[in-house]
């Protein structure tokens, strides 16, 4: 026979008529039960102590009365699969890590498999409310408790989403469409941007729109595990990409990165996606991203912003405009310029290769790993986390040199200049100077660069008196070549003295004809003229 959970509220109400002096009969009337039902509570609560008084009659006791009316649970026979199981009891919670809830246990879908190679064949609902029953294994089911609201202006939540294929006129051809949905937890409204990339300037580009829309910051924006902002997603230390952090310190806002397929961490945005999807997105015709988005913040305002929020049953729009805005951090600095990155190797000769341009490092760092950012106006070079040389930006192709990161001896020759040069060799002797400034001359130094680096060296090599003196004998002989004065010193002739020219006067030299002097006479001896 079927039991009926008796209501404690229908004991109530017999007891209080009894108690005011109403009989059986006209209770039994009033409210619908049998005679017996009424005696027989009517006797359980006098068993109870009862005394009949109506301030007697309380909550405890009917829901006394109510324990003694259920039935004494009879202990059932096991069925043949619990027959078959019990037998394996201690095994199963062997495998389910019973007795030491700090390990994991196997799935009881291996545990099934693990049984039946035992020759255990049961159902495995069977072996569920087995393990649950007489194994101590806990109900997977999850329940879930409602957060606190939070604070106006506290928190806000980004997530991607893939709405759909649109027509991308610079590439001639469809390309897959993203929604970068931000959504202020407190009111519920949101901002979507559009976007063909994911990458960290189009999370940066959406992120400052939305900004913008808002008209202010929240303290705290939770994140998506993208790999273009959480280069190491962890539960309790994420790794941040270091452009973001930046950007995060720019707006002053706190980066919260949502724990890795959880998507309960950031509820508000999750399902917005959806939302966008559907009720935005699907069944119009784009024309393009710029289409897309000129509309997408049209419905933002117009629709999502005005519908009635299933959750809060309030408009997101209004609650923003009168609640959260005045809460959100002002948008005090200017637009965030998005820096560039990245790793470069120091060459022999004293530069890196960095967005296809050339920069200068000083003599100490060659062939080390240096970190180089640029902001569109300086490039910035770090090494150990501290930063060894400023360049402004040059083109592709140009090069920043700073003769300074050269060593002090090779300064003379990247230099290139004409006066440098000169200012040098004048350091080393008045000849030496004399030498190279006359070597220099023109309008094209440049062709004989070399060989005034290369008088330089032979100062080095000969010392500065040799040559200072070799180069006041060329210029004695009026000699203005390097490679002579080279010459000179190696023979050891830079003592040698000019000769001095005697005074100018005419001097006749032999002749040096075969016929006689007359033979040149135009008017030749009587002799000599032929027959």
């Amino acid at each position: 026979m079927a039991y009926r959970e008796v209501d404690m509220w229908e004991i109530l109400e017999i007891l209080r008529r009894i108690a005011v002096g109403e009989t059986q009969a006209d209770t039994a009337r009033g409210t619908g039960k049998d005679r017996k039902t009424v005696r027989n509570y009517i006797r359980r609560a006098r068993s109870l102590g009862w005394d009949g008084s109506a301030d007697s009659v309380t909550e405890a006791l009917a829901g006394r009365i109510q324990q003694s009316l259920r039935p004494v649970e009879e202990v059932s026979s096991l069925g043949s699969s619990e027959e078959q199981l019990f037998d394996h009891r201690q095994a199963i919670r062997d495998w389910l890590k019973v007795d030491e809830p700090e390990r994991r246990g196997l799935r009881l879908t291996k545990v099934h498999q693990l049984l039946q190679r035992r020759g255990v064949d049961v159902p495995y609902s069977s072996l569920h409310r087995f393990a649950v029953q007489h194994c101590g294994f806990a109900d997977r089911r999850r329940t879930t408790v409602r957060m606190a609201p939070c604070e106006p202006g506290e928190v806000a939540e980004v997530d991607f989403g893939r709405l759909g294929l649109v027509f991308d006129p610079e590439r001639g051809r469809n390309r897959v469409l993203h929604a970068l949905i931000v959504t202020l937890v407190h009111s519920a409204h949101q901002y979507v941007y559009t976007t063909h990339s994911q990458q960290l300037d189009a999370v940066i580009e959406g992120l400052e729109l939305a900004f913008e829309y808002f008209g202010g910051v929240p303290r705290r924006v939770i994140l998506d595990n993208m790999k273009t902002v959480i280069t190491k997603a962890h539960r309790y230390e994420p790794h941040v990409q270091r452009v973001f952090e930046a950007y995060s310190r720019h707006r002053d806002f706190i980066i919260d990165a949502a724990v890795v397929r959880h998507p309960t961490g950031k509820p508000h945005v999750e399902r917005q996606v959806q939302y966008v999807r559907d009720n935005f997105f699907a069944g119009e015709q784009w024309r393009d991203r710029d289409h897309v988005q000129e509309m997408a913040v049209r419905w933002c305002t117009q629709t999502a912003g005005m519908r009635v929020h299933g959750t809060t049953r309030k408009r997101p729009l209004v609650v923003f405009e009168e609640v959260e805005k005045p809460t959100l951090t002002p948008l005090t600095n200017g637009r965030f310029t998005t820096p560039t990155w990245g790793r470069c190797k120091v060459h022999p000769d004293h530069h890196i290769q960095f967005l296809c341009a050339s920069y200068s490092v000083p003599t100490r760092y060659i062939g080390q790993t240096v970190d180089v950012c640029s902001d569109g106006k300086l490039v910035r070079i770090y090494a150990g986390g501290e930063q060894i040389k400023l360049h402004p930006q040059v083109g592709k192709g140009q090069r920043s040199t700073d003769h300074a990161d050269y060593p002090s001896e090779k300064t003379a020759y990247t230099m290139r200049s004409p006066d440098r040069c000169i200012a040098e060799a004048r350091k080393h002797g008045p000849d030496v100077g004399r030498f190279v400034e006359q070597l220099l001359e023109g309008d094209f130094p440049w062709a004989h660069l070399r060989q005034a680096q290369q008088i330089l060296r032979l100062c080095a090599k000969y010392g500065a008196p040799r040559t200072d003196a070799a180069c006041r004998t060329a210029l004695a002989f009026d000699i203005l070549s390097a490679p002579r004065v080279k010459r000179i010193l190696e023979q050891g002739l830079e003592d040698a003295q000019a000769p001095t020219a005697a005074p100018a006067q005419i001097v006749q030299l032999p002749l040096r004809f075969a016929r006689a002097a007359g033979s040149f006479s135009h008017s030749p001896a009587k002799g000599d003229r032929d027959e």
